[in-house]
């Protein structure tokens, strides 16, 4: 018997992680939770000469590096380059570098991969001076306390929470609106969520205060408690084509007829933020149940 709830209860649809910022993600069908968002989301990042982090929004060929988890290392494809692989922890012995990197407004320090996939990087991405940096473990990043409050939220190289979750519902409603103006629909990969919910109407992840995954549906015996805490403003990379890194206006656009969001001073939001209040080291799995809390007492 499938475990694959019906369509209108309320359930995880897709799973994803992109252990490179700004690169491919990858999908997958479970996940475990830890205390900054999903284990080896956004492990890695590339940062310029000048030791700023880059992303799809300068280099769009970002899109086309695909990573693939092989046990504990990590395989990365791109076209027309050989293979780099990429252990997620650095040996115990090995000396690592330790670089001070800027992430938005965020100075801390990052520890240097090496010269080998700093040349790989680099050449594929047509940019002299790129380096490939790995979190420094000993390093705490917390969320903004504007929007998280009492609780502090752990998060590595994403831009700024642990996760993001999006309505599939949501999605559906963009490219109904696209496919209205004759443009193409907009692939979820461009929206880059960690979790991607089904069964609920359109956009309502930005009305419940929290979503609930009870310890039967999980198995791991511990409710699992996300709460969305700040709508998620977009820049210019969801009009990028994952498939080809070719960049046109149309999604952007058409979000701005309609996702212009007070919450975050006019910008064009499209998914949440969340942060995790409990349920660490347990597992995410596509299919489980959820229930929506909308924080009325």
């Amino acid at each position: 018997m499938s475990t694959i709830p019906p369509p209108t209860q309320p359930h995880i649809a897709h799973l994803f992680i992109y252990p490179i910022k700004s690169c491919a993600g990858i999908e997958l069908p479970q996940a475990r939770l830890t205390e900054t968002g999903l284990l080896h989301d956004r492990w890695f990042m590339l940062v310029d000469a000048q030791r700023r982090f880059v992303s799809q929004r300068e280099l769009a060929r970002m899109a086309l590096i695909r990573p693939e988890i092989e046990g504990a290392q990590l395989r990365v494809r791109a076209p027309g380059m050989a293979d780099l692989v990429l252990p997620f922890d650095a040996p115990a012995d090995e000396a690592a570098i330790a670089l001070p990197v800027q992430l938005w407004a965020h100075n801390m320090p990052a520890l240097d991969v090496g010269a080998q996939a700093a040349a790989w990087f680099s050449s594929f991405l047509e940019q002299d001076g790129l380096r490939l940096v790995r979190f420094d473990p000993t390093h705490r990043r917390a969320s903004d306390t504007q929007w998280t409050g009492d609780e502090t939220a752990l998060n590595l190289f994403s831009d700024g929470f642990p996760l993001l979750v999006l309505s599939h519902a949501a999605l559906d409603g963009l490219n109904r609106r696209l496919l209205a103006q004759g443009l193409p629909a907009a692939q979820l990969q461009r929206f880059r969520p960690n979790i991607v919910i089904d069964g609920v109407p359109e956009h309502e992840e930005g009305l419940v205060a929290e979503l609930l995954l009870l310890p039967d549906a999980c198995g791991d015996g511990e409710t699992i408690r996300l709460r969305m805490v700040k709508p998620c403003p977009r820049c210019p990379i969801p009009n990028i084509d994952p498939g080809t890194a070719h960049s046109t206006p149309h999604v952007i656009d058409c979000l701005g007829t309609y996702r212009q969001d007070a919450r975050v001073n006019g910008a064009v939001s499209f998914g949440m933020n969340a942060i995790i209040l409990a349920g660490l080291g347990t597992t995410l799995r596509v299919g489980q149940p959820l229930e929506l809390d909308y924080g009325f007492e």
